[in-house]
């Protein structure tokens, strides 16, 4: 089947967006559709058409991304969808195409997504690059710590005034850690609204924003939650200089009058409160999972672009049926003063397609667990794991939202 390939324009967003809701098969109340329909506005839109009708969508939103070292230009994948009467027709293929030639036009090396079918997005080179734990505490007794908390007074922000005082927090956390995507004043305000009244967050309450520091200094940590009719504490996402402000930001989120558990859906797997919390039992870890999903779209760029723990030389032997300028024989020479790639003739150390590459590449996946499954040929032993010393950051890379 042949598919038109173009940019869906402003008149057809609502189109498209009644094609995301059916793949995904969701219902979208009045609010949660306005909220959907300006984040569509505000992105690029690639739809496949079959004459005048939309039979494929997907948005790309143009951000920053956090890697070892440093930042690089990325594109976000979202509401990427295919209509039931055109799957297996080649239309995601068609799609992913012209993202790639777009990302090669506007020179962006990363691509990223947030994986519905995890089965889909690996063909087309996408790599597990983050993970992330569901926990949960019982708060029905006081959390019990073996640290001291941060003894600076803690105070509520009206969620409308927040962002002057959390932005800098995060961003910060983004220079530690990779994997963290940029945020601009409209994300803000869609993370900080008070919930839609059709949404999924409704039954959770408004957004509340909590902050540890003095009023006139900097701010050590913040945290922003939404307390249920059922007595539940649900953590959006939590920011800290440090683990006694981690500590103490835990424990206030444990105390909070007529509620008897916290939840937090994405949490790093090194986050302090895992190793803190003196009772295991009262912290569980209750879920596990694969959260941002990242492909090189330009390799020899975004290997040359982040840090290096570790001096490495090797020559890595890589396959990419969709993006063919990143197959080949290439010799990665780097060490913590910088990288360089290039192509060689010289017999290969590793043998690997891109989507493992990708996966490594924040230095939170273990290339010889690859190895060690049969997805990579570990032609010199041993190679593997000095690309994992040479990968190895000090923070495990975290995504914990989409946009």
């Amino acid at each position: 089947m042949t598919t038109d390939i173009r940019d869906v324009p402003e008149a057809h967003v609502d189109r498209a967006l009644d094609l995301a809701h059916l793949a995904f098969h969701v219902t979208a109340g009045d609010a949660t559709r306005k909220r959907r329909r300006e984040l569509l506005l505000n992105a690029e839109r690639v739809g496949a058409y079959d004459d005048e009708e939309i039979v494929g969508f997907a948005a790309a939103h143009r951000l920053g991304l956090s890697v070892p070292g440093g930042e690089l230009p990325a594109v976000e994948l979202d509401f990427v969808s295919v209509a039931p009467t055109h799957r297996r027709r080649g239309v995601l293929t068609g799609m992913m195409g012209e993202l790639w030639r777009r990302c090669a036009a506007d020179n962006r090396p990363l691509a990223c997504l947030w994986a519905s079918e995890e089965a889909i997005y690996g063909r087309f080179g996408f790599g597990p690059a983050t993970e992330a734990y569901h926990v949960e505490i019982n708060t029905t007794r006081p959390l019990d710590l073996r640290i001291t908390p941060d003894r600076r007074p803690l105070r509520l922000l009206a969620p409308a005034d927040a962002v002057a005082v959390l932005a800098p927090l995060y961003e910060a956390g983004r220079a530690r850690r990779g994997g963290r995507l940029s945020r601009d004043e409209a994300w803000w305000r869609r993370a900080l609204r008070p919930g839609d009244e059709d949404g999924d967050d409704a039954k959770d309450g408004p957004a509340r924003v909590v902050v540890l520091g003095d009023k006139d200094a900097p701010a050590a940590g913040y945290a922003v939650y939404r307390v249920g009719e059922k007595g539940t504490v649900t953590v959006e996402e939590l920011e800290a200089d440090d683990a006694p402000a981690a500590a103490a930001l835990w424990s206030y989120l444990a105390s909070i009058d007529l509620t008897r558990k916290v939840q937090a859906w994405a949490v790093a797997p090194d986050d302090p409160l895992l190793l803190f919390a003196a009772d295991r039992d009262q912290v569980r870890v209750t879920g596990q999972w694969p959260a941002m999903w990242l492909r090189l779209v330009d390799v020899a760029r975004a290997l040359t672009a982040r840090s290096w723990a570790a001096p490495v030389d090797l020559v890595l032997e890589v396959r990419d049926a969709a993006l063919p300028a990143n197959a080949g024989r290439f010799r990665l020479t780097a060490d913590p003063s910088g990288a360089a790639y290039a192509p060689t003739g010289d017999r290969a150390d590793l043998a690997l397609d891109v989507r493992d590459l990708s996966a490594c590449y924040l230095g939170g996946v273990r290339l010889r667990r690859s190895v060690h499954a049969g997805l990579v040929e570990e032609r010199t032993p041993g190679a593997a794991r000095l690309l994992d010393a040479a990968l190895e950051t000090e923070y495990l890379p975290f995504a914990g939202e989409g946009s």
